[in-house]
């Protein structure tokens, strides 16, 4: 039984809602990555945009629902891959009703530089997808909602932030 429901969004087009409540680190749901496209040049550009997600040099047309999910500045959920699948999570408290929202940032190693329409008080106005160009304070902050791939991946700049995280922390005691 699904938990959440599509519905328009005043952030973008359409957007995925609770059905319920969900504490913080509770399971949403479970992404569906079965849709791997062996040729990108034959996505369109809609598909491209807006329902493909780029993962280790995979191409995966996301399905619904959580292909309707919207970039916030201030999101309230996350993706970790839990025994194997990526799995939505819950940041903080999320209320019935309410749209779940992920920073597209978090795991993101790409650039692009479309205006930012989340409206949120934390607002960026630009949708970046590369962690790394994230300010050094909010990388900090989504360290610990970084995927074990993408923290592999990128082992070397994680370890320098997490070494810096450290060094703050330490001049604060």
């Amino acid at each position: 039984m699904t938990q959440v429901f599509v519905k328009k969004s005043h952030i973008h087009g359409k957007g995925v809602f609770a059905k319920r409540d969900f504490a913080a680190g509770e399971r949403i749901l479970a992404i569906d990555d079965s849709h791997v496209v062996d040729d990108p040049s034959k996505l369109t550009a809609y598909q491209n945009k807006y329902q493909c997600d780029w993962l280790k040099n995979k191409f995966v047309l996301m399905q619904p629902p959580e292909r309707y999910i919207n970039h916030s500045c201030n999101p309230n959920s996350y993706v970790k891959t839990i025994r194997g699948i990526r799995t939505l999570l819950a940041m903080k408290d999320i209320q019935k009703g309410e749209e779940i929202t992920y920073d597209y940032a978090i795991n993101g190693y790409y650039e692009s530089a479309d205006p930012c329409h989340c409206g949120s008080k934390k607002c960026r106005q630009i949708l970046n997808c590369d962690f790394f160009q994230l300010p050094e304070a909010l990388q900090q902050k989504y360290l610990p909602y970084l995927d074990n791939w993408f923290v592999k991946e990128f082992k070397e700049k994680v370890e320098e932030l997490k070494r810096g995280k450290d060094r703050t922390q330490a001049l604060i005691l």
